[in-house]
């Protein structure tokens, strides 16, 4: 029987593609590898500006990382509060902020942050972020903490205008939030103290020390007591969904009243000797 019999020339074509492609396949690994080590040294090195945008955007424009210097995994910053984008309001803090980012040790996947502030953190403070299958859950290290008054002022209206002075004691204790079905979920609970407050609104120096309680729950609620002074505070509110709404009162001891009117005409709706203050 006959058999066709390719020719010399015709093998040699045939066999040609095969040995250009091996010789294509040493560069497409070269060029996988340049990629694969541009993106981790991106991800390594990634500049802490990229950070300061994040909070930015998240915060619309009233929490600022300034000055940011390092990395998105260890860097720090001055943090700075304003009244939002196009406001001339800007406080920040004395010191620097420093953060170490990391991923979690657990496998399980998320991030865990430690801050540092010499101005106002005794200890480091380690907040976890994790994946959960229902959204994320955000956990804070027990800490107490010390902020100056002051630095409200950037945020605007009304802090510009009351201008206060004195510490912010803020204390944390098992306290973690859940994102989930489109807002936060809290357990646990924060106390912020508000000690021997001042205002540029009165000459009464101090006005009082004021307590202010936020308690986990199903529908978390805020509270907030008198310490001690003549001007007094007093409220109660609760998260619906995602609104706060809080109903408080504000009033002046008999001997204080002349010194506190003008700041009892700024902080709620003025009814005699009281004013009411009312949010959400």
């Amino acid at each position: 029987m006959f058999k066709p019999r390719l020719s010399l020339s015709m093998r040699t074509a045939v066999a040609r593609p095969k040995a250009a492609g091996s010789q294509r396949s040493p560069w497409a690994w070269a060029g996988a590898g340049v990629l694969l080590g541009l993106l981790v040294s991106t991800l390594v090195f990634a500049p802490a500006r990229w950070l300061s945008g994040l909070v930015q955007q998240a915060s619309a424009g009233q929490l600022l990382l300034e000055d940011a210097r390092g990395t998105v995994w260890t860097g720090s910053a001055r943090l700075t509060l304003t009244g939002g984008a196009g406001s001339p309001d800007r406080a920040s803090l004395p010191g620097r902020l420093t953060w170490q980012l990391r991923p979690a040790a657990s496998g399980a996947g998320g991030l865990n942050l430690q801050l540092g502030a010499d101005c106002c953190l005794s200890q480091a403070w380690l907040w976890r972020l994790s994946p959960r299958w229902d959204g994320l859950h955000l956990t804070f290290s027990d800490q107490q903490s010390s902020w100056p008054a002051q630095w409200l002022a950037g945020l605007g209206t009304p802090w510009n205008t009351l201008q206060m002075q004195g510490q912010l004691v803020l204390g944390t204790q098992a306290l973690a939030l859940h994102w989930a079905s489109g807002r936060w979920q809290v357990a646990g609970s924060a106390q912020l103290d508000a000690q021997d407050l001042s205002s540029r609104l009165s000459t009464l120096r101090p006005m009082g020390s004021y307590r202010l309680t936020l308690s986990g729950g199903a529908a978390p609620e805020l509270q907030l007591v008198t310490l001690a002074g003549s001007l007094q505070l007093s409220g109660q509110g609760q998260w619906v969904g995602n609104k706060l709404r809080f109903v408080g009162e504000a009033s002046a001891a008999p001997e204080s009243q002349a010194a506190l009117s003008n700041l009892l005409n700024i902080i709620g709706r003025r009814n005699g000797a009281r004013s009411t203050i009312k949010l959400g």
